[in-house]
Formats: C-alpha cells, sequence, structure tokens
C-alpha cells in the first residue's frame, strides 16, 4: 500500500504545481495609471466632450486600453477621473510620447484650446494590481452603478497585514454585504506611496445602497473579529489616523466601465 499511497500523494503535489503555476500565469502583470483631471472653471464639459469625441480613440491607437471614467458626485474642484491600462511600465512611456507627438492630436487639442487651456492640473500615479483582485476590464452592469474610489494609506510597515486583510477577509465580506469588489491596486513608485498605500474601487447599486452596505459590512460580527485579531496581531490600527479616504462616482456616459 504504501508505494501507491506515495504515488497518490506524488501525483497530488503534481497538481498543486500545475495549479499554481496556472495561477501565477493569470496574474495580471499589466501596468495602470490612474489619472484625475482638473478641470479649469466652466470647462468641465469641454473636456468630457474631448475625450468622448477624440481622446478615447487616439489612445487605443497608441496603444493604450480605456479601463473606466468617473466623474465624482461631488465635485466642487471640476474632477474627471480615469484608469488607463498599458502591457507594461515602458510601454506606458512609449504610449505617451507616441500619443503627444501626434500631430492630428496636437491639431485637435489646439483647436479646443482657441479660448484658453480647459485643463488647470493633471494628477497621476501608476499603478500594480494585487494578487486578489479581480481582473481589471471594462465590463457594463445591467443596471446603473454607483462607484467608490477608496484610497488607504498604511500604518508603519503595515501594508503586507493590511493587504492580506482584504485578501483572506475584507473582500469575500464586501460581497456578502453587497458591495461589488472592482479593481484593488498598489502604487508603483515609492514617491507616489509604493510602501504604503492601497487604492481600490468597488461599485454598489446606488449612493444609498452603498452606504447600508457598509453600515451592515462593519456591524458584520465576522469583521469586528477579523479587525480585532489583525490589529491586535500588529500592535494597533493598520492605517493612519484619517487614512481611510473615499470618493463616490458616476461613470461618463463614454465609460468603458459602467
Amino acid at each position: 500500500m504504501k508505494p501507491i499511497i506515495r504515488s497518490c500523494g506524488l501525483a497530488l503535489l503534481s497538481l498543486v504545481l500545475v495549479f499554481t503555476a496556472a495561477a501565477g500565469q493569470a496574474a495580471d502583470t499589466r501596468c495602470f495609471e490612474m489619472r484625475t483631471y482638473y478641470a479649469a472653471p466652466g470647462k468641465l464639459d469641454a473636456v468630457q466632450a474631448r475625450f468622448r469625441d477624440y481622446t478615447c480613440k487616439c489612445f487605443e491607437k497608441h496603444g493604450m486600453t480605456n479601463i473606466g471614467y468617473w466623474l465624482p458626485l461631488e465635485n466642487p474642484d471640476n474632477k474627471l477621473v480615469y484608469v488607463l491600462a498599458f502591457p507594461s511600465r515602458e510601454a506606458a512611456t512609449a504610449s505617451w510620447k507616441a500619443f503627444m507627438a501626434d500631430p492630428d492630436r496636437q491639431a485637435y487639442f489646439k483647436k479646443t484650446e482657441a479660448n484658453g487651456k480647459i485643463v488647470d492640473k493633471i494628477e497621476s500615479v501608476f499603478l500594480k494590481a494585487t494578487d486578489f483582485s479581480p481582473e481589471v476590464k471594462p465590463c457594463c452592469a445591467a443596471a446603473p452603478r454607483t462607484f467608490e474610489l477608496r484610497t488607504y494609506k498604511a500604518s508603519g510597515k503595515n501594508l503586507p497585514n493590511l493587504l492580506a486583510r482584504f485578501r483572506n477577509h475584507t473582500c469575500t465580506l464586501f460581497e456578502k454585504h453587497g458591495v461589488s469588489n472592482v479593481a484593488y491596486w498598489t502604487p508603483t513608485d515609492e514617491k507616489k506611496g509604493a510602501s504604503d498605500t492601497l487604492i481600490y474601487i468597488v461599485a454598489h447599486k446606488s449612493k444609498e445602497a452603498g452606504a447600508e452596505s457598509f453600515k451592515a459590512f462593519r456591524a458584520d460580527p465576522e469583521w469586528i473579529k477579523v479587525k480585532a485579531d489583525s490589529e491586535k496581531a500588529a500592535g494597533g490600527s493598520l492605517t493612519i489616523k484619517d487614512g481611510v479616504k473615499s470618493v463616490l462616482m458616476q461613470p461618463t456616459d463614454f465609460s468603458p466601465m459602467k
């Protein structure tokens, strides 16, 4: 019997290794970029029109994948937030170089800025998907959704502990309470928070549904225990004081993700 048991054990180990390798190959190694545009006063519609009518197509022309475009529900700063994907950071650099040098783009932008610039400021952060993120791809739900962009600043060296809590517990509990996991990233550059920042997007049926979902999530006994256990092991909160930021957003009419 021992040889048979040993053979079965080796076969099982082989299967585990195969599945592990397959899982590794399935990891999303793309480079993502989240960009935030601050439109000039009264120019947010013009910014959206330029993306709708031209820029999104020009992005694709130069090897950029449009993931999603959103407007904050409360938007005093006239923001447009969007996410692009590239095969690699090097590909992103090449795509942006080609995009900026495109004579058609230069002419179109000159035309749209005949009466002055329509964008006051641009912020950019390059990102990589976490190992527990759903596949980041453009997708449309059957019914309208409210999206939520959340940014966590980890305390001390607790980013790995924070990621483990999401990987092992939080994401599953979110889905349990009606919160749809969309994408989870960490920045790639140290100056943008590579060692202490988690950025993610979830979706709700509505703003009100999102509030109810998080209320139920925070009251869940399982979450209360997980949070307490993780903080006890880390010697305190996994995030700094006021280290969780949330922005509720609605997709634009031209967003591939809705």
